[in-house]
């Protein structure tokens, strides 16, 4: 199957995670030859099993064009991190840069490995009427390439604020550790609710802790919450000294945090808006809607388009503007999962 083959990627992308750790440690380059070619392997896996899930499809659609696997949450979510791993390949190829490839990869492992612990549909089925369109293939490769992009912007930029962020009290400080204590959080939300579950594929986000129904518990879960944020906040400049430790050169994070977005901009423009509102048209006859999904994809091309407004009209530099690309990609997540996990609307085919 498919997504066992998948799964084996997702495995390498979590070994190579130490093995790029000890090269940025020791910069031996035998280290570093071994952790871009696990990484790569990974990746070689991850095309062989995508190609595997798309003769499994055409099996069962005949058409080659509808056959493309991305038309559900876990075929989106593995076509996502293969384009993460292959842009930061990339990356490091044409910069002769390592120094964030432990971050990738852990992002990119941890987000095949959730597909298993949170029960997501692996079945590969007929095509609902709304995606039996040739649009398909450019609207969502298209807006999964850009996020693939602004994935990548996201890492840097927020690896870019945490290494400038010493003084307690500066707002880029408390930003980047109110985000930090909120991601473990989130983190250990999600595997007290696979533990608790009855049954994996009925899965709820938080509904364990903060969307507990017992008013207790939520409230017990909202006090961890802030007593979570408040430790990063007290220690989050030995995380600063770590990441410094590692000497990253803020410039290229910087600088990369740009050109992902740069990059994705466009294609997000193209690809999210105008190739879905035809879709939307040919689907549901009509070109936009205010479908919660439209919507949040507006909001996420003004937060990029303010992004590059002030980078290039107003000049901001530094942590400034990757805060916004931070902000930008957290937009990006709630459009992409948020939305199909928390509100309803003519996108329910992409829930779990």
């Amino acid at each position: 199957m498919s997504y066992q083959i998948i799964s084996i990627a997702g495995l390498l992308y979590i070994l190579a995670m130490p093995i790029y750790i000890v090269y940025v440690l020791t910069k031996n380059n035998k280290v570093g030859y071994i952790a871009t070619a696990t990484l790569s392997f990974g990746a070689l896996i991850h095309i062989y099993g995508f190609i595997q899930r798309f003769k499994e499809m055409y099996a069962i659609n005949h058409s080659i064009m509808r056959s493309i696997p991305i038309t559900n949450l876990y075929e989106s979510l593995i076509f996502f991190v293969l384009c993460l791993i292959v842009g930061y390949l990339f990356i490091e190829w044409k910069y002769k840069k390592k120094s964030f490839g432990v971050f990738i990869s852990i992002v990119a492992g941890i987000t095949i490995g959730l597909t298993d612990l949170l029960g997501i549909s692996k079945e590969v089925q007929p095509l609902v009427p709304a995606l039996k369109s040739n649009w398909l293939l450019a609207h969502v490769t298209l807006s999964f390439i850009s996020y693939a992009a602004f994935g990548i912007s996201f890492i840097t930029g927020l690896l870019h604020v945490i290494m400038e962020s010493q003084d307690k009290k500066s707002f880029k400080y408390i930003f980047s550790t109110t985000l930090l204590g909120f991601m473990l959080f989130m983190f250990i939300s999600v595997i007290i609710d696979i533990i608790t579950a009855s049954n994996p594929k009925t899965v709820k986000i938080f509904h364990s802790t903060i969307g507990n129904p017992s008013v207790f518990i939520s409230i017990i879960s909202w006090m961890i919450l802030i007593f979570l944020i408040f430790i990063t906040w007290k220690f989050g400049h030995i995380l600063n000294k770590i990441l410094n430790s590692f000497k990253i050169d803020s410039n290229f994070l910087e600088d990369i945090t740009y050109k992902g977005i740069a990059f994705g901009f466009p294609i997000f423009t193209i690809g999210g808006l105008v190739f879905g509102a035809i879709w939307a048209d040919q689907a549901w006859g009509r070109y936009w809607g205010w479908d919660p999904k439209e919507t949040w994809s507006l909001i996420t091309w003004f937060v990029y388009a303010f992004y590059l407004h002030a980078k290039f009209i107003r000049g901001w530099r530094g942590t400034k503007t990757s805060m916004i690309a931070v902000v930008g990609f957290i937009v990006t997540i709630f459009t992409y999962l948020g939305v199909n996990l928390f509100l309803s609307g003519l996108h329910s085919y992409g829930s779990m």
